[in-house]
């Protein structure tokens, strides 16, 4: 059957919002760290860059500086016209040095790109003179672009006083296409790691809050079959107390064995709850020891009502390691399934009803309408059993097969029917054993 989709809880919708919060948390620290590393990295190219621009200034300059002599107190500029340091980018402007006066432009690069003013190469060529050493600014040309600029002082022949400056002027877009590359590269590097970082950031503050998920589910099942298991006996009891109430006296003795029966009944589904607590909560789950299995199914068998069905016993004796108390539960959830679902409607009391132990396995054969093999994990879903049964039975027998390494099965029975076989430990080929062979069995009705 189908079942409407449970509705998110107030405590599930908390953890859901900590999971985006701890995923946001970690996405900005992400995008801030990555910021800071783009931008240091940002500015060191560009320093670099600028760095590289000016040493090919220096060099350039101190060439042209290097190639101006004199000659009769004539200054000489012919190594200039030809040499590659004048040509191209930097371009290059020689300033003469005169007494009492602004410095005189006497010679200007082939290839002149850059018009800047006057006022501002005389000042960076008078503190290269001023200075006897390099000396740099930056300026703008007359269309107010930046330039930069950068002059070298050369000296006098004959006197070796400084005698003017060559002066280097420098593109600050030189290379800015690989820098611009560089940034966009940064830029969508840091989207794509952010984006990464995102989801990295999701699944795992996902699995650091498994534990809470499923402490959660699993707290949400308990109280789900709680109310789910209890509501039935509570309400038998309280109906059949509020008849007795109004009876005239002497019917509450009339109702006593209604009562007692679902007491009964709550108590098995206190203890159903509590083994399926204990399971989900894994704390110590399964205390094998060794147990004499035949001998805990005979006593399971016996404390069934005596105004019920009795069955037939087949036991071997058979030794097995497992935990009893979660073993009981298994076979009297199985017990109490083929007492309610497996009887046929003409069959006497318990006369198809056969109960067999095999080494690690419980056989609980019914003559009931059948279970399609198939069927059988659904049935084993919680809440799934038909007919007002308890609901989590099969499901809490199959959880306790599966924490002692074995299995729930289910098969038609010949002749009609159906067995459910509870293997408690993996199957393994026993050697010498023939079928029919083994133990002596034990038959009880």
């Amino acid at each position: 059957m189908a079942r409407s989709p449970r509705r998110r809880s107030p405590a599930r919708r908390r953890l859901r919002r900590l999971q985006l919060r701890l995923t946001a948390a970690y996405t900005l620290i992400t995008v801030v760290g990555l910021a800071c590393l783009s931008w240091v990295v940002i500015r060191t190219d560009d320093r670099a860059r600028e760095d590289a621009e000016y040493d090919e200034m220096r060099r350039r300059a101190s060439v042209a500086a290097s190639l101006v002599y004199y000659e009769d107190d004539r200054i000489r500029l012919d190594g200039l016209q030809d040499d590659e340091a004048t040509t191209g980018t930097p371009q290059i402007l020689v300033l003469e040095k005169r007494p009492g006066g602004d410095p005189v432009t006497v010679f200007r690069g082939r290839t002149a790109q850059f018009a800047v003013a006057p006022g501002a190469v005389d000042g960076v060529a008078r503190s290269a003179m001023d200075a006897e050493g390099p000396a740099r600014a930056g300026a703008r040309d007359r269309s107010g672009e930046p330039v930069r600029l950068l002059a070298v002082p050369f000296y006098h022949d004959a006197t070796d006083e400084v005698a003017g400056a060559a002066v280097a002027v420098g593109d600050p877009e030189r290379g800015a296409a690989e820098h611009r590359s560089l940034v966009l590269s940064l830029v969508v590097g840091t989207g794509a790691l952010t984006a990464l970082a995102a989801l990295t950031g999701h699944v795992l503050s996902g699995r650091s809050m498994r534990p809470a998920w499923q402490a959660l589910e699993q707290q949400e099942r308990l109280l789900a079959d709680a109310a789910h298991e209890l509501r039935t006996p509570v309400a038998v009891m309280r109906g059949s107390v509020e008849v007795a109430a109004g009876a005239p006296g002497g019917a509450l003795d009339a109702h006593l064995p209604r009562i007692r029966r679902a007491a009964d009944r709550m108590a098995d589904v206190v203890e159903n709850l509590l083994a399926r607590g204990r399971l989900e909560a894994a704390v110590d789950t399964v205390r094998a020891e060794p147990l004499r299995l035949d001998q805990l199914v005979e006593e399971v068998c016996a404390e069934l009502p005596e105004s019920g069905p009795r069955p037939r016993l087949r036991l071997e004796e058979s030794v097995t390691e497992a935990d009893a108390a979660l073993v009981r539960v298994a076979v009297r959830n199985l017990l109490d399934n083929a007492v309610r679902h497996g009887r046929a409607v003409d069959a006497p009391d318990g006369a198809e009803l056969v109960v067999t132990v095999r080494g690690p396995e419980v056989w609980v054969a019914d003559r009931g309408p059948g279970v399609d093999p198939d069927r059988l994990p659904e049935l084993m879903e919680r809440f799934s059993s038909p007919g007002g049964g308890t609901g989590i039975g099969l499901s809490l027998v199959r959880r306790i097969a599966e924490v002692h390494r074995g299995n729930l099965t289910v098969r038609a029975r010949p002749g009609g029917g159906a067995e459910f076989v509870l293997r408690l430990a993996p199957e393994r080929s026993r050697p010498g054993r023939r079928r029919g062979g083994g133990p002596a069995l034990t038959v009880r009705s």
